[in-house]
Protein backbone atom coordinates (compact mmCIF):
# COMPACT_ATOMS: atom_id res chain seq x y z
CA UNK A 1 0.00 0.00 0.00
CA UNK A 2 1.22 3.49 -0.89
CA UNK A 3 0.96 5.33 2.42
CA UNK A 4 1.10 8.75 0.77
CA UNK A 5 -1.98 7.84 -1.26
CA UNK A 6 -3.87 6.29 1.64
CA UNK A 7 -2.80 8.83 4.25
CA UNK A 8 -1.73 12.05 2.51
CA UNK A 9 -2.44 14.35 5.48
CA UNK A 10 -2.47 14.37 9.27
CA UNK A 11 -6.27 14.51 9.02
CA UNK A 12 -6.21 11.05 7.40
CA UNK A 13 -4.03 9.64 10.17
CA UNK A 14 -6.35 11.20 12.73
CA UNK A 15 -9.43 9.60 11.18
CA UNK A 16 -7.80 6.17 11.05
CA UNK A 17 -6.49 6.46 14.60
CA UNK A 18 -9.96 7.33 15.89
CA UNK A 19 -11.21 4.00 14.53
CA UNK A 20 -8.36 1.97 16.05
CA UNK A 21 -8.13 3.53 19.52
CA UNK A 22 -10.81 2.94 22.19
CA UNK A 23 -13.13 5.90 22.59
CA UNK A 24 -12.10 6.71 26.17
CA UNK A 25 -8.45 6.81 25.09
CA UNK A 26 -9.31 8.87 22.02
CA UNK A 27 -11.05 11.45 24.19
CA UNK A 28 -7.91 11.70 26.33
CA UNK A 29 -5.72 12.27 23.28
CA UNK A 30 -7.92 14.52 21.19
CA UNK A 31 -9.69 16.65 23.79
CA UNK A 32 -8.91 20.07 25.20
CA UNK A 33 -10.55 21.80 28.17
CA UNK A 34 -13.67 23.93 28.56
CA UNK A 35 -15.52 24.54 25.31
CA UNK A 36 -12.26 23.89 23.44
CA UNK A 37 -12.20 27.48 22.20
CA UNK A 38 -8.44 27.70 22.66
CA UNK A 39 -7.88 24.55 20.63
CA UNK A 40 -10.03 26.04 17.85
CA UNK A 41 -8.26 29.41 18.14
CA UNK A 42 -4.90 27.73 17.51
CA UNK A 43 -6.19 26.55 14.14
CA UNK A 44 -7.91 29.81 13.20
CA UNK A 45 -4.89 31.97 13.97
CA UNK A 46 -2.52 29.72 12.05
CA UNK A 47 -4.81 29.95 9.03
CA UNK A 48 -4.65 33.74 9.25
CA UNK A 49 -0.91 33.68 8.57
CA UNK A 50 -0.62 34.22 4.82
CA UNK A 51 2.48 34.00 2.66
CA UNK A 52 3.02 35.61 -0.73
CA UNK A 53 3.61 33.13 -3.57
CA UNK A 54 6.80 33.60 -5.58
CA UNK A 55 7.11 33.33 -9.36
CA UNK A 56 10.00 33.02 -11.80
CA UNK A 57 12.52 31.87 -9.22
CA UNK A 58 13.65 28.92 -11.30
CA UNK A 59 14.35 25.38 -10.18
CA UNK A 60 15.37 24.85 -6.58
CA UNK A 61 16.01 22.05 -4.12
CA UNK A 62 14.74 22.83 -0.64
CA UNK A 63 17.05 22.30 2.34
CA UNK A 64 15.15 21.53 5.58
CA UNK A 65 18.14 21.36 7.92
CA UNK A 66 18.33 23.82 10.78
CA UNK A 67 20.82 25.01 13.37
CA UNK A 68 19.34 24.70 16.83
CA UNK A 69 20.90 24.77 20.30
CA UNK A 70 24.39 24.40 18.89
CA UNK A 71 23.61 21.48 16.60
CA UNK A 72 22.62 21.02 12.98
CA UNK A 73 19.45 18.92 12.75
CA UNK A 74 18.12 17.37 9.53
CA UNK A 75 14.57 18.62 10.12
CA UNK A 76 13.12 21.61 12.00
CA UNK A 77 10.57 19.60 13.97
CA UNK A 78 10.51 17.02 16.74
CA UNK A 79 8.38 14.97 19.11
CA UNK A 80 6.76 16.83 22.01
CA UNK A 81 6.05 15.16 25.37
CA UNK A 82 2.63 13.58 25.82
CA UNK A 83 1.57 12.21 29.18
CA UNK A 84 0.49 8.56 29.32
CA UNK A 85 1.73 8.14 25.77
CA UNK A 86 1.69 4.34 26.12
CA UNK A 87 -2.01 4.42 26.92
CA UNK A 88 -2.71 6.03 23.56
CA UNK A 89 -0.81 3.32 21.71
CA UNK A 90 0.97 0.33 23.24
CA UNK A 91 4.68 0.98 23.84
CA UNK A 92 4.38 4.44 22.27
CA UNK A 93 7.34 5.90 24.15
CA UNK A 94 9.84 3.35 22.88
CA UNK A 95 8.37 3.37 19.37
CA UNK A 96 8.65 7.15 19.19
CA UNK A 97 12.14 7.19 20.69
CA UNK A 98 13.33 4.74 18.02
CA UNK A 99 11.65 6.73 15.25
CA UNK A 100 13.28 9.95 16.48
CA UNK A 101 16.65 8.23 16.63
CA UNK A 102 16.25 7.06 13.02
CA UNK A 103 15.24 10.56 11.91
CA UNK A 104 17.86 12.38 13.97
CA UNK A 105 15.26 14.62 15.64
CA UNK A 106 14.47 15.32 19.32
CA UNK A 107 12.25 12.98 21.29
CA UNK A 108 10.85 14.34 24.57
CA UNK A 109 9.89 11.88 27.30
CA UNK A 110 7.23 13.09 29.73
CA UNK A 111 7.54 12.76 33.49
CA UNK A 112 4.10 11.13 33.38
CA UNK A 113 4.90 8.72 30.56
CA UNK A 114 4.16 5.03 30.93
CA UNK A 115 7.88 4.25 30.59
CA UNK A 116 10.77 5.37 32.74
CA UNK A 117 13.91 7.02 31.39
CA UNK A 118 15.71 3.71 31.93
CA UNK A 119 13.08 1.88 29.84
CA UNK A 120 13.57 4.27 26.94
CA UNK A 121 17.37 4.56 27.18
CA UNK A 122 18.23 1.59 24.86
CA UNK A 123 16.04 3.08 22.13
CA UNK A 124 17.14 6.70 22.49
CA UNK A 125 19.13 8.48 19.84
CA UNK A 126 21.38 11.48 20.23
CA UNK A 127 18.50 13.91 20.76
CA UNK A 128 16.91 12.78 24.00
CA UNK A 129 14.98 15.46 25.91
CA UNK A 130 13.35 14.94 29.30
CA UNK A 131 10.26 16.94 30.24
CA UNK A 132 9.81 17.60 33.95
CA UNK A 133 6.64 18.27 35.86
CA UNK A 134 8.30 19.84 38.91
CA UNK A 135 8.58 17.59 41.98
CA UNK A 136 8.14 19.41 45.28
CA UNK A 137 10.64 17.26 47.18
CA UNK A 138 14.26 18.21 46.49
CA UNK A 139 15.44 14.64 46.93
CA UNK A 140 13.01 13.36 44.29
CA UNK A 141 14.03 16.26 42.07
CA UNK A 142 17.71 15.39 42.27
CA UNK A 143 17.07 11.70 41.77
CA UNK A 144 14.88 12.36 38.73
CA UNK A 145 17.53 14.57 37.15
CA UNK A 146 20.24 11.98 37.79
CA UNK A 147 18.12 9.20 36.27
CA UNK A 148 17.36 11.26 33.18
CA UNK A 149 21.02 12.20 32.68
CA UNK A 150 22.22 8.62 33.22
CA UNK A 151 19.67 7.39 30.67
CA UNK A 152 21.03 9.65 27.93
CA UNK A 153 18.71 12.64 28.08
CA UNK A 154 20.83 15.75 27.54
CA UNK A 155 18.15 18.47 27.45
CA UNK A 156 15.76 19.30 30.29
CA UNK A 157 12.32 20.79 29.63
CA UNK A 158 10.45 22.35 32.57
CA UNK A 159 6.71 22.63 31.92
CA UNK A 160 5.32 25.70 33.69
CA UNK A 161 1.77 25.98 32.32
CA UNK A 162 0.20 23.26 34.48
CA UNK A 163 0.00 24.87 37.94
CA UNK A 164 -3.17 22.86 38.69
CA UNK A 165 -5.10 20.04 37.03
CA UNK A 166 -7.46 21.15 34.28
CA UNK A 167 -10.94 19.68 34.01
CA UNK A 168 -10.90 18.34 30.42
CA UNK A 169 -14.61 17.74 30.25
CA UNK A 170 -14.51 15.50 27.17
CA UNK A 171 -12.06 13.25 28.95
CA UNK A 172 -14.40 13.05 31.93
CA UNK A 173 -17.36 12.17 29.73
CA UNK A 174 -15.24 9.55 27.98
CA UNK A 175 -14.79 7.66 31.24
CA UNK A 176 -11.01 7.73 31.67
CA UNK A 177 -9.90 7.92 35.29
CA UNK A 178 -6.46 8.00 36.88
CA UNK A 179 -5.11 5.45 37.31
CA UNK A 180 -6.87 3.81 34.34
CA UNK A 181 -9.40 1.16 35.32
CA UNK A 182 -11.25 -0.94 32.77
CA UNK A 183 -14.98 -0.95 33.51
CA UNK A 184 -17.56 -2.96 31.52
CA UNK A 185 -18.36 0.19 29.53
CA UNK A 186 -14.71 0.70 28.61
CA UNK A 187 -14.17 -3.00 27.98
CA UNK A 188 -16.78 -2.88 25.23
CA UNK A 189 -14.80 -0.08 23.59
CA UNK A 190 -11.55 -2.06 23.90
CA UNK A 191 -13.15 -5.08 22.23
CA UNK A 192 -13.72 -3.01 19.10
CA UNK A 193 -10.01 -2.17 18.82
CA UNK A 194 -8.15 -5.50 18.58
CA UNK A 195 -4.68 -4.14 17.73
CA UNK A 196 -4.74 -1.77 20.72
CA UNK A 197 -6.19 -4.50 22.94
CA UNK A 198 -3.61 -7.12 22.02
CA UNK A 199 -0.71 -4.72 22.42
CA UNK A 200 -1.97 -3.54 25.79
CA UNK A 201 -2.59 -7.11 26.96
CA UNK A 202 0.99 -8.03 26.02
CA UNK A 203 2.54 -5.08 27.84
CA UNK A 204 0.13 -4.71 30.73
CA UNK A 205 -2.17 -1.85 31.68
CA UNK A 206 -0.29 1.43 31.25
CA UNK A 207 0.72 3.31 34.38
CA UNK A 208 3.02 6.19 35.22
CA UNK A 209 6.06 4.13 36.10
CA UNK A 210 8.38 7.03 36.92
CA UNK A 211 5.81 8.63 39.22
CA UNK A 212 4.96 5.25 40.74
CA UNK A 213 8.60 4.78 41.75
CA UNK A 214 8.18 7.73 44.13
CA UNK A 215 4.65 6.85 45.31
CA UNK A 216 5.77 5.90 48.82
CA UNK A 217 6.33 9.61 49.47
CA UNK A 218 2.58 10.28 49.20
CA UNK A 219 1.16 6.99 50.47
CA UNK A 220 -2.38 7.42 51.77
CA UNK A 221 -2.81 10.91 50.31
CA UNK A 222 -4.78 10.12 47.13
CA UNK A 223 -8.19 10.81 48.70
CA UNK A 224 -9.78 13.90 47.24
CA UNK A 225 -7.90 13.94 43.94
CA UNK A 226 -10.02 14.85 40.93
CA UNK A 227 -10.63 12.10 38.39
CA UNK A 228 -8.32 13.76 35.87
CA UNK A 229 -5.53 14.16 38.43
CA UNK A 230 -3.10 11.44 39.51
CA UNK A 231 -0.33 10.67 41.98
CA UNK A 232 1.94 13.08 40.12
CA UNK A 233 -0.15 15.99 41.35
CA UNK A 234 0.72 15.04 44.93
CA UNK A 235 4.41 14.80 44.12
CA UNK A 236 4.74 17.99 42.12
CA UNK A 237 4.42 21.66 42.84
CA UNK A 238 3.60 24.83 40.94
CA UNK A 239 7.10 26.19 40.22
CA UNK A 240 8.23 29.73 40.87
CA UNK A 241 11.27 31.75 39.82
CA UNK A 242 13.38 30.23 42.60
CA UNK A 243 12.55 26.80 41.18
CA UNK A 244 13.81 27.85 37.75
CA UNK A 245 17.08 29.09 39.26
CA UNK A 246 17.45 25.85 41.25
CA UNK A 247 17.06 23.72 38.12
CA UNK A 248 19.51 25.87 36.18
CA UNK A 249 22.06 25.39 38.96
CA UNK A 250 21.50 21.63 39.22
CA UNK A 251 21.13 20.56 35.59
CA UNK A 252 24.30 20.31 33.52
CA UNK A 253 22.88 20.54 30.04
CA UNK A 254 20.51 22.54 27.89
CA UNK A 255 17.53 23.87 29.85
CA UNK A 256 14.21 24.85 28.21
CA UNK A 257 11.09 26.35 29.80
CA UNK A 258 7.84 25.18 28.17
CA UNK A 259 4.52 26.99 28.33
CA UNK A 260 5.61 30.59 27.70
CA UNK A 261 3.05 32.99 26.23
CA UNK A 262 3.55 36.29 28.04
CA UNK A 263 6.21 38.39 26.31
CA UNK A 264 7.07 40.00 29.65
CA UNK A 265 8.48 36.69 30.92
CA UNK A 266 10.99 36.31 28.11
CA UNK A 267 13.73 38.73 29.32
CA UNK A 268 13.60 37.37 32.87
CA UNK A 269 13.90 33.78 31.67
CA UNK A 270 16.82 34.78 29.49
CA UNK A 271 18.47 36.42 32.51
CA UNK A 272 17.88 33.23 34.52
CA UNK A 273 20.11 31.27 32.16
CA UNK A 274 17.43 29.38 30.26
CA UNK A 275 18.72 28.13 26.89
CA UNK A 276 15.43 28.28 24.94
CA UNK A 277 11.79 29.23 25.38
CA UNK A 278 8.96 26.93 24.32
CA UNK A 279 5.84 28.84 23.24
CA UNK A 280 2.76 26.73 23.92
CA UNK A 281 -0.76 26.86 25.31
CA UNK A 282 -0.66 23.11 25.97
CA UNK A 283 -2.74 22.61 22.80
CA UNK A 284 -5.74 24.06 24.62
CA UNK A 285 -5.72 21.34 27.29
CA UNK A 286 -5.15 23.56 30.32
CA UNK A 287 -6.88 26.94 29.97
CA UNK A 288 -9.67 27.86 27.58
CA UNK A 289 -9.00 31.60 27.42
CA UNK A 290 -5.37 31.57 26.32
CA UNK A 291 -4.05 33.26 23.19
CA UNK A 292 -2.75 31.11 20.37
CA UNK A 293 1.06 30.89 20.46
CA UNK A 294 1.22 32.08 16.84
CA UNK A 295 -0.37 35.37 17.97
CA UNK A 296 2.34 36.16 20.51
CA UNK A 297 5.29 34.65 18.64
CA UNK A 298 6.37 37.85 16.81
CA UNK A 299 6.38 39.87 20.03
CA UNK A 300 8.35 37.24 21.94
CA UNK A 301 10.82 37.05 19.05
CA UNK A 302 11.47 40.78 19.38
CA UNK A 303 11.86 40.55 23.16
CA UNK A 304 14.61 37.91 23.36
CA UNK A 305 17.60 36.53 21.53
CA UNK A 306 16.94 33.05 22.90
CA UNK A 307 15.97 30.23 20.52
CA UNK A 308 12.20 29.76 20.37
CA UNK A 309 10.31 26.48 20.11
CA UNK A 310 6.69 26.51 18.94
CA UNK A 311 3.81 24.09 19.40
CA UNK A 312 -0.02 23.99 19.56
CA UNK A 313 -2.23 23.55 16.53
CA UNK A 314 0.30 22.26 13.98
CA UNK A 315 -1.52 20.18 11.34
CA UNK A 316 0.96 20.04 8.49
CA UNK A 317 4.19 21.23 6.95
CA UNK A 318 2.72 24.59 5.99
CA UNK A 319 1.97 25.31 9.65
CA UNK A 320 5.61 24.54 10.49
CA UNK A 321 6.72 27.06 7.87
CA UNK A 322 4.30 29.64 9.29
CA UNK A 323 5.80 29.31 12.76
CA UNK A 324 9.39 29.41 11.49
CA UNK A 325 8.69 32.45 9.35
CA UNK A 326 7.25 34.36 12.31
CA UNK A 327 10.33 33.78 14.42
CA UNK A 328 10.34 30.23 15.78
CA UNK A 329 13.61 28.30 15.54
CA UNK A 330 12.08 24.86 15.98
CA UNK A 331 8.62 23.27 16.03
CA UNK A 332 7.23 20.42 18.13
CA UNK A 333 4.21 18.20 17.51
CA UNK A 334 2.51 15.95 20.06
CA UNK A 335 -0.89 14.66 19.01
CA UNK A 336 0.16 14.11 15.38
CA UNK A 337 2.76 11.47 16.26
CA UNK A 338 0.11 9.59 18.23
CA UNK A 339 -2.39 9.83 15.39
CA UNK A 340 0.33 8.22 13.27
CA UNK A 341 0.86 5.42 15.77
CA UNK A 342 -2.87 4.83 16.11
CA UNK A 343 -3.32 4.67 12.35
CA UNK A 344 -0.28 2.66 11.33
CA UNK A 345 1.44 1.34 14.45
CA UNK A 346 5.23 1.31 14.34
CA UNK A 347 5.24 2.44 10.69
CA UNK A 348 3.31 5.61 11.49
CA UNK A 349 5.99 8.00 12.76
CA UNK A 350 8.26 7.56 9.75
CA UNK A 351 5.31 8.16 7.42
CA UNK A 352 4.32 11.30 9.32
CA UNK A 353 7.86 12.64 9.05
CA UNK A 354 7.87 11.93 5.29
CA UNK A 355 4.51 13.65 4.95
CA UNK A 356 5.66 16.76 6.83
CA UNK A 357 8.90 16.86 4.83
CA UNK A 358 7.06 16.61 1.51
CA UNK A 359 4.53 19.26 2.54
CA UNK A 360 7.26 21.67 3.60
CA UNK A 361 9.20 21.18 0.37
CA UNK A 362 6.08 21.71 -1.77
CA UNK A 363 5.18 24.92 0.03
CA UNK A 364 8.74 26.24 0.06
CA UNK A 365 8.69 25.86 -3.72
CA UNK A 366 5.57 28.01 -3.85
CA UNK A 367 7.13 30.86 -1.86
CA UNK A 368 10.60 30.56 -3.37
CA UNK A 369 12.45 29.63 -0.17
CA UNK A 370 15.32 27.26 -0.84
CA UNK A 371 16.17 26.91 2.85
CA UNK A 372 14.66 27.83 6.21
CA UNK A 373 16.78 30.96 6.54
CA UNK A 374 14.82 32.45 3.66
CA UNK A 375 11.60 32.33 5.64
CA UNK A 376 11.14 35.87 6.86
CA UNK A 377 8.56 38.54 7.57
CA UNK A 378 8.82 40.14 4.10
CA UNK A 379 7.23 36.96 2.72
CA UNK A 380 4.00 37.78 4.52
CA UNK A 381 0.98 39.66 3.34
CA UNK A 382 0.40 42.41 5.96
Amino acid sequence: MDLHTAYPAIADLRAAAKRRIPHFVWEYLDSATGNEATKARNRVKLDEVLMMPSILHGEMAADLSCDFLGQTLPLPFGIAPVGMSGLIWPDAERLLARAAADLGIPYTLSTVATRTPEDVAPHLGAQGWFQMYPPRDEGIRLDMLERAKASGFHTLVLTVDVPVASRRERQLRGGLRQPPKITPRLLAQVARCPAWAMGTARLGMPRMRLMDSYADHVKGQTTGLSSTAHVGYLLRTSPDWDYVHWLRDNWQGKFIVKGVLNVENAPALEAAGVDALWLSNHAGRQFDAAPAPIEVLPQVRKATALPLIFDSGIEGGLDILRALALGADFVMLGRAWHYALGALGAAGPAHLADMLRADMIANMGQIGAKDLRQLSRPLFIP
